[in-house]
């Protein structure tokens, strides 16, 4: 999972990088808002940021705002001091979570994780997950659309489902591949995913050609949207 570390203070950030790579994350670092911007304009497949609230270029929430234009990615707070206010301000403002500073880096893994926890799962109740005007039926093994079976096939229902279960993250073709070559003892090759979810998309789509559940991320993989 990819994650951008917002902050000026170059041994923090080195420090965050170097520890959370050892835990297997992928990290990003901005030191502004400028940079920070520009990130997310050109990787925009983040699955968390960790929000410095003292940046030299202005101050974290006017990032977090123009976050909350171009996406919902689960972002925690990273406060200089006890400030109770700005606590209380960017938990109001949507942010998932805050850690002040100095913090032990055992205490910000646990928060990461529960915050991805409850971002990836937010769709999944009572073994239903929706998406949009989609239900999947994880007891039957069926997908709804507007409340009418997709009819799919085994494999589209495998695919699908390996993807709405880590919804917002991306999965590379190769992932894919790995998880459903054993379906009826077939295997699976690229150009064969390929039609798959081409597929997909015509069955769960409302414009298989600009669809908006399954994203394709270019040079990476697949991923399903939930806004």
């Amino acid at each position: 999972m990819r994650l951008l570390v917002v902050e000026d203070d170059k041994t923090i950030s080195m420090g965050l990088s170097y520890y959370l790579e050892q835990e297997g994350f992928l990290v990003e670092v901005a030191s502004s808002i400028l940079e920070a911007l520009e990130k997310l304009e050109t990787i925009d497949t983040f699955d968390l940021v960790l929000l410095d609230l003292s940046l030299p270029d202005g101050h974290g929430f006017d990032l977090y705002k123009e976050f909350r234009k171009k996406s919902e990615i689960p972002v925690i707070f990273l406060t200089a001091v006890d400030d109770e206010i700005s606590i209380v301000m960017g938990l109001d403002m949507g942010a998932d979570d805050y850690i002040t500073k100095p913090f032990k880096a055992r205490e910000l893994l646990s928060r990461i994780k529960n915050v991805l926890r409850r971002h990836g799962q937010s769709n999944i109740s009572k073994n239903i997950i929706t998406i949009q005007n989609l239900k999947i039926d994880m007891m039957q093994a069926k997908v709804f659309k507007d409340n009418k079976d997709c009819m799919l096939t085994s494999l589209e229902y495998k695919i699908l489902l390996i993807l709405a279960i880590n919804a917002n993250q991306v999965f590379t073709r190769e992932q894919i591949l790995a998880d459903i070559w054993d379906v009826n003892e077939e295997y699976v090759n690229d150009n064969t995913l390929t039609v798959y979810i081409k597929r997909l998309r015509e069955k769960i789509e409302d414009d298989k050609d600009n669809p908006k559940i399954i994203e394709t991320v270019r040079g990476m993989g697949y991923k399903v949207v939930i806004k």
